[in-house]
């Protein structure tokens, strides 16, 4: 790791636990709050800054860890701890909207009476908070499946503090209290909505699925062009993280000498990176054809050969 990742991460790791503290404070103020108005919505939203808490100190780990450098034990280092991070942070998120809807379920049934003004003055702090912390991450977000569990996880709860304020607002001018519960609701939804895009995206990286943005066919074809290669075959593209790929294959050309290979071999290893952002490359180049036929690998273990 370079001196410039190694600052991004400090960076970033320092706007995680800040928002952490921050939300800690929201918690305490919201669960009061909540208890005192008689609010669902209110105590939905506190049950969601709690996953914020949760999220954000996951997350803070995760970056912490990918700090360590590779060692004999995990030779492509500690990045994917934050791929479970997000993970767990986004099934956290999916069991609190399933507890919110049951209570809400409960609460439609006889609506209990809410102190609109109260909730929607802690929905207010709630708001400004999660608005500050979604505003730390929000570049980071874009390029760190890790940061982007906990930034949805900041911006669910300002968008669940906007539908908290929108509640109260609404039960003050009309004295309908079922209204608490269908905020709610709402937010639940949202966060569900939320949560399950990221739990595809972590999945699809633990599962070394090719990455969305990557498609391996044009790059096999793009790299047949390249003048001295014959063909490309046993090609694996995967992700380490959201945001680093990787990619190993074989490489056939003619029967030339060690440093023409290598020159051919540094213009794939261009391509690949520039045009599909790929940004590990392990390549095989052989003047022969090897057992495989296939443009991707068969892992089942048989040999193909003796069928």
């Amino acid at each position: 790791m370079n001196n410039n990742q190694d600052h991004n991460y400090v960076s970033l790791g320092n706007k995680l636990k800040y928002g952490l503290l921050l939300s800690i404070v929201i918690l305490i103020a919201e669960v009061i709050g909540g208890l005192v108005s008689n609010s669902l919505a209110l105590l939905s939203d506190a049950g969601h800054v709690f996953s914020d808490i949760v999220a954000l100190g996951l997350s803070w780990y995760g970056v912490r860890q990918a700090q360590r450098p590779s060692d004999h034990r995990m030779t492509f280092g500690y990045h994917r701890i934050g791929v479970i991070v997000a993970i767990v942070n986004a099934i956290t998120i999916v069991i609190i909207a399933v507890i919110i809807l049951y209570e809400a379920y409960n609460r439609f049934q006889q609506p209990p009476e809410v102190k609109s003004i109260l909730m929607m003055s802690i929905a207010f702090v709630g708001l400004a908070a999660n608005l500050l912390v979604t505003w730390w991450l929000r570049k980071d977000q874009h390029n760190n499946i890790n940061v982007r569990s906990a930034f949805w996880h900041a911006l669910g709860d300002a968008l669940a503090s906007i539908a908290v304020i929108v509640g109260g607002l609404i039960i003050l001018i009309t004295g309908q209290f079922w209204v608490d519960p269908l905020i709610s609701v709402l937010i639940a939804l949202i966060i569900v909505f939320a949560a399950s895009n990221i739990l595809k995206e972590g999945l699809r990286v633990i599962l070394e699925a090719t990455p969305k943005n990557i498609d391996v066919l044009a790059m096999i074809e793009v790299l047949k062009r390249i003048p001295g290669v014959k063909d490309v075959h046993d090609v694996h593209v995967w992700s380490i993280t959201s945001e680093i790929h990787a990619m190993n294959g074989h490489v056939m050309v003619e029967d030339i000498s060690i440093k023409q290979s290598g020159e051919l071999r540094s213009s794939i290893e261009k391509i690949a990176r520039e045009q599909f952002h790929i940004e590990h490359i392990t390549l095989q180049v052989e003047c022969e054809k090897c057992d495989s036929k296939e443009v991707f690998c068969n892992l089942n273990g048989k040999d193909h050969n003796n069928e």
